[in-house]
C-alpha cells in the first residue's frame, strides 16, 4: 500500500468500523481500515433482531458488509493488528504490528471489547452459541425453553426479571453463596424462579449446546440455555494510550457525536454501548461516521 496518509483512519472493521467507513466513503474522504479480523461474535452461529439481516451469520453479514464499502473508491483497507496509536503534528500516526505506519487527520476507535470469561469447564466453548448474554439478540430462539441464568445480587434479579418475559422455566445460579436480599429471594420464589446456590464445576455441551450443568457437589441440571454477563475490558488499549477518558463500567467515553475526551478521536459500536448488538453497532458508527465528516467541512470552510 502505497498510500500512508488519511483523513480518517478507522481502527476496527467489523459492524460498526464499516458502516463508519460507508458513511465516509459516500462523503468522499480518504479513509484506511484497520483491521485484524476477530470480531467478538465469531462462535455466534446467528445474528438476529437487526432488520433485513435477522436470522444471518454474522460472517456473511461482515462479508457483504465489506464488499460493499469497497465499493468507495476512496476508503482502503488493511489486514493487520493497531499496535501503536501516536499524536503528532498533523494529527495522528497509527502503527501496526507488521510495522507499517499510517496517519490521518482524525481516528475512530470501533474496536470493541473482550469478554472476561470465568474458568469454568465449557463456558468458553458454549459462549455466543447456547451460553448467551442479550435476550433480544437470541430470546426468541429458546423461548420458553429450561433456561438457567449465571448471576448474583441485585443483577442477578434484573436479568431474572428480564429473562422471565421469554421463558417461565426458569433458575438462577449464583455460583455460591446468594447475595440476594431475602424481599428479591422471595419475589424470585413467588415467580417460581428456583435459586440453586450451589458453586459451577463444568458445562457438558455437544459442539457448544449445552446439555447439563455440573456442579462441584456433582449434582446436575439439564439445560438448553444459559445467559451470563461477563465482565469485560476493552479489546484495544490504544484509545487509553492517547489519555481517552472512559467510563466507571469501562467504556470509551463519548459525547452525542460520538466524540471522545481526546480532540481528534472518535469511538463506535461496543466499546462504548453498553447495549451491545449488531443492530446498534452498526447505528453508531454511521452516526460517527457523519460526526468525523462534519467536524472535517467545519475545519475546512473557514
Amino acid at each position: 500500500m502505497e498510500q500512508k496518509h488519511f483523513e480518517v483512519i478507522i481502527v476496527g472493521g467489523s459492524y460498526s468500523g464499516l458502516s463508519a467507513a460507508m458513511s465516509l466513503g459516500r462523503s468522499l474522504r480518504q479513509v484506511l481500515v484497520i483491521d485484524s479480523g476477530l470480531p467478538c461474535n465469531r462462535q455466534t452461529s446467528h445474528s438476529h433482531n437487526f432488520i433485513t439481516q435477522d436470522g444471518e451469520v454474522p460472517a456473511i453479514i461482515s462479508a457483504k458488509a465489506k464488499l460493499q464499502v469497497d465499493f468507495y473508491k476512496t476508503v482502503q483497507f488493511f489486514n493487520g493488528l493497531a499496535v501503536q496509536a501516536i499524536k503528532i503534528k498533523e494529527g495522528f500516526e497509527i502503527k501496526t504490528d507488521s510495522g507499517e505506519a499510517f496517519t490521518s487527520k482524525k481516528v475512530l476507535f470501533a474496536t470493541g471489547v473482550k469478554d472476561l470469561l470465568p474458568e469454568i469447564k465449557g463456558l468458553a466453548g458454549c459462549w455466543g452459541i447456547s451460553v448467551l448474554h442479550c435476550p433480544y439478540c437470541h430470546g426468541y430462539e429458546v423461548k420458553k425453553e429450561k433456561t438457567a441464568i449465571i448471576a448474583n445480587g441485585d443483577m442477578g434479579f434484573e436479568y431474572a426479571k428480564l429473562i422471565s418475559n421469554w421463558t417461565k422455566d426458569l433458575r438462577l445460579l449464583t455460583n455460591g453463596k446468594s447475595t440476594l436480599t431475602s424481599e428479591q429471594m422471595e419475589i424470585l420464589k413467588k415467580h417460581q424462579i428456583e435459586i440453586i446456590e450451589e458453586e459451577i464445576e463444568s458445562l457438558e455441551h455437544e459442539n457448544g449446546s449445552i446439555k447439563q450443568v455440573v456442579f462441584k457437589n456433582q449434582s446436575k441440571t439439564a439445560i438448553k440455555a444459559i445467559y451470563f454477563r461477563p465482565p469485560f475490558e476493552q479489546h484495544c488499549s490504544l484509545p487509553e494510550s492517547l489519555d481517552c477518558e472512559l467510563t466507571e463500567q469501562g467504556l470509551i467515553k463519548v459525547d452525542m457525536m460520538q466524540k471522545t475526551t481526546i480532540p481528534g478521536v472518535y469511538a463506535s459500536g461496543d466499546c462504548v454501548i453498553q447495549a451491545r448488538s449488531v443492530a446498534m453497532a452498526v447505528s453508531s458508527g454511521s452516526f460517527a461516521g457523519a460526526s468525523i465528516n462534519k467536524e472535517l467541512i467545519e475545519e475546512s470552510f473557514v
